[in-house]
């Protein structure tokens, strides 16, 4: 008889003593939360030295330059021409009311802008400039005074500091809007799915509690891989998808066993030896994939794994310990109270005396696939394949300040301030390390270097607001800032970088004796980081292949469903990429998602994309392969079998997919434009996935295979799987079949 599965031992010991395994759950997260409170966060600095920017920043660093947060109050008319006398009222009483503060160093004089429309008083923080912006909000009070004293000038706070506060709140309001809408969504999809408010919210409470462990374990974890403050976020994302699919497959399979007539016990046994180790395995793939972003040497990447790796982990061991705890102790009462008109939609689908009643529309949408498969294979590839065609045109950057939303006042007085003062926006800084001894070259080739730029187009004219030199206090370190006119995004932005590097700054620096020079900036920021994603993605995409193979290899002992699964992923994650291009790359979509296009894709979000979705998408593939697997071992036709393991699995797959697309379509209705591109990206996917791959793809391929499906080289076929104790299907008696696979 050989020994028991783990997966059914853990669920025996849990299912016999209900009320030892929840106390312990509960102290569990209870323990994880207080610690992670305890401990606090440590946040990451985002410093990965990744390009030509890197190179800028560690030569920067090695200046020791005493940096300060700097804000500025501009004055404008609200309409008309600027009253320069009215102005300089108002920059006189800012001056005098943001000296007074503590939070305030020093305050500039006035400078006005060179077409006369503007007034800027320049703002200088006092203490660190990391904690400026928790620091900031007495200078916005201030600012809102003066405004209220000098009605006919419109005074306005715009700063680094303010803009970061802004983004923070906008950010905080579209998280809790996706937390507040994500849950009643979820549980409205779950009584659907079950008919009875037990039933629905048992996974609900599992994913939720999982969150909140891993948020603690994730916040302990950061004192050893730095987080960022979005970590809990993609927590949240994955916990809630992974979470409630996990309870889903279990609590499934437990009730479809006791509608049989099992005994409350067995039928947890036979959930967890079945259910229990596909969510195993499922859970093993969602990590090794998320476990693939240490790969691409990024801290914020970094911080991504550690925090989805644990929402993971202690999903699959709630879903092994409490739930069948949960499970035993409610026995029959899982399915009060029952929602009536949804619960006769759950029976009529069970069927009288527990047995499954006959299904309709999953026969009808397979039966092109398992009659014409060759047919059904090309034409659904073909689909799939047109769609990820525009993924070979996809551009990458990184959101620029004209990404953000125009929702909030400051990003409004920052568009009026880049309008009247061009070198305020967006700029490049050049850095240089030379030996102390050739100080006073360096400052006339950056001087000669500033007046070149400032006589081309590409680059903004000096005005007002002339460039400035700064030297460390060892002279060996001198940088200087060249702004362009352009948004950070755009074509022209990009071009005057590359004017830049190729051509001004090597002719400025390169006659320098020892000079080191780098150009960084917001601009080659987004470009070297474009090109650091792009270099990384083979690797990651290597790695996440490579060890999910092994995993579905040594899982269904088949080296061809291992590389079909691995192929059905690749086709959906492709047509995911598509279509993020086609909607985020043109402008039809705009006023459908309410977004304006930034003709490119989020920098970083092909490389997540993937990981996520190649993850996330195991979790059903592997529960409908398992369920196939188990009609092949009783001696069932292969085609037979794939009907049967799809149709009885299309449940409880539908509507894991149902919540994990609703889920994710919310993370598309919000502000900023990663988290919608993000959304969509996800949601796209798993529908694709859901829908083409599993009813038409998987089949076709499944059954032109045959019994090929089940190939394995003789080290794999080594030791016949045993068919567990009562697992059997509708239609089939209780009994143990010893069937080889072939």
């Amino acid at each position: 008889m050989g020994k028991r599965p783990v997966t059914v031992r853990i669920a025996r010991w849990s299912a016999e003593h209900p009320w030892r395994a929840m106390a312990m759950w509960v102290v569990f997260v209870a323990v994880c939360i207080v610690g992670g409170n305890a401990a606090g966060l440590n946040a990451t600095t985002g410093d990965d030295n990744i390009g030509e920017t890197g190179r800028a920043s560690a030569i920067i660093d090695s200046g020791n330059f005493d940096r300060v947060a700097a804000e500025n109050i501009l004055i404008t008319s609200p309409s008309g021409a600027l009253d320069l006398a009215a102005a300089r009222e108002a920059a006189t009483d800012a001056a005098s009311r943001l000296g007074a503060l503590p939070e305030v160093a020093s305050v500039g004089e006035p400078v006005p802008s060179n077409d006369g429309t503007a007034l800027l008083l320049p703002i200088t923080m006092s203490g660190e400039p990391d904690t400026a912006t928790k620091r900031v909000q007495p200078l916005l009070d201030a600012t809102a005074a003066v405004q209220r004293d000098n009605p006919g000038v419109r005074v306005e706070q715009v700063g680094w500091q303010s803009v970061d506060k802004a983004l923070e709140e906008t950010l905080g309001r579209d998280f809790q809007k996706a937390e507040m809408l994500s849950l009643p969504v979820t549980l409205l999809i779950l009584l659907v799915a079950f008919g009875a408010l037990i039933a629905a919210g048992v996974p609900l409470l599992l994913a939720m509690s999982s969150v909140g462990a891993a948020i603690g374990l994730s916040t302990l974890a950061s004192h050893l891989v730095p987080a960022t403050d979005v970590t809990n976020s993609v927590i949240l994302l994955i916990g809630l998808a992974v979470g409630v699919d996990y309870s889903l497959f279990y609590i499934r399979r437990e009730r479809e066993e006791r509608a049989k007539g099992r005994a409350p016990l067995d039928a947890v046994e036979i959930a967890a030896e079945t259910s229990g180790h596909a969510v195993v395995v499922s859970g093993i793939a969602v990590i090794i994939s998320m476990a693939g972003l240490f790969l691409a040497g990024d801290s914020i990447f970094s911080s991504f794994a550690v925090g989805s790796i644990l929402v993971v982990a202690v999903a699959v061991l709630g879903s092994l310990t409490v739930l069948p705890a949960l499970l035993a102790k409610l026995g029959r009462w899982i399915d009060r109270p029952r929602v009536p008109v949804l619960w006769r939609l759950t029976a009529r689908r069970t069927g009288p005396g527990g047995k499954h009643a006959a299904p309709r529309f999953w026969p009808a949408v397979l039966r092109p696939a398992l009659r014409y498969p060759l047919v059904t294979l090309v034409v659904s590839v073909g689909v799939l394949g047109a769609l990820a065609i525009p993924a070979l045109n996809m551009k990458l950057q990184f959101p620029g300040m004209q990404d953000i939303p125009r929702t909030t006042p400051v990003m409004q007085a920052y568009d009026r301030l880049v309008a009247a003062f061009p070198n305020t926006g967006t700029s490049h800084t050049v850095a240089v390390r030379a030996p102390a001894e050739q100080a006073g070259e360096v400052r006339a080739a950056l001087s000669s270097l500033a007046l070149r730029a400032q006589a081309d187009p590409l680059f903004a004219s000096g005005g007002a607001l002339e460039p400035q030199i700064e030297v460390s206090a060892d002279g060996r370190v001198s940088t200087l800032d060249i702004a362009t006119p352009y948004a950070s995004r755009s074509d022209e932005a990009g071009q005057s970088l590359d004017r830049l590097r190729r051509d001004l700054v090597p002719a400025a620096l390169g006659g320098v004796t020892g000079a080191e020079y780098a150009v960084g900036g917001e601009v080659a920021g987004s470009v070297d980081y474009a090109a650091h994603v792009r270099s990384k993605l083979p690797l990651v995409m290597g790695f996440v292949l490579a060890l999910t193979f092994l995993v579905m290899a040594l899982t269904f002992r088949s080296v061809v469903v291992a590389l079909t699964s691995i192929a059905l992923n690749l086709l959906s994650a492709g047509a995911a990429y598509g279509l993020v291009v086609l909607v985020f790359q043109e402008t039809w979509a705009e006023g459908l998602l309410d977004f304006t296009s930034m003709g490119a894709v989020v920098s970083w979000l092909p490389l997540f994309l993937f990981v996520v979705l190649f993850g996330l998408s195991m979790d059903y593939h592997v529960f409908v392969v398992s369920r196939i697997r188990e009609a092949v071992r009783r001696g069932m036709p292969n085609r037979d079998a794939v009907a049967h393991g799809i149709t009885t699995s299309a449940g409880v797959v539908t509507s894991a997919a149902i919540v994990m697309v609703a889920v994710f379509s919310i993370f598309a209705t919000l502000s900023t434009i990663d988290m919608k591109q993000l959304g969509v990206g996800l949601a796209a996917a798993i529908l694709l996935d859901a829908t083409i791959i599993r009813a038409v793809v998987l089949p076709s391929v499944m059954a032109l295979l045959g019994n090929a499906n089940w190939w394995a080289p003789r080290f794999l076929r080594k030791r016949e799987d045993v068919v567990p104790v009562g697992a059997v299907e509708p239609g089939h008696e209780p009994e143990r079949d010893l069937v080889a696979i072939r």
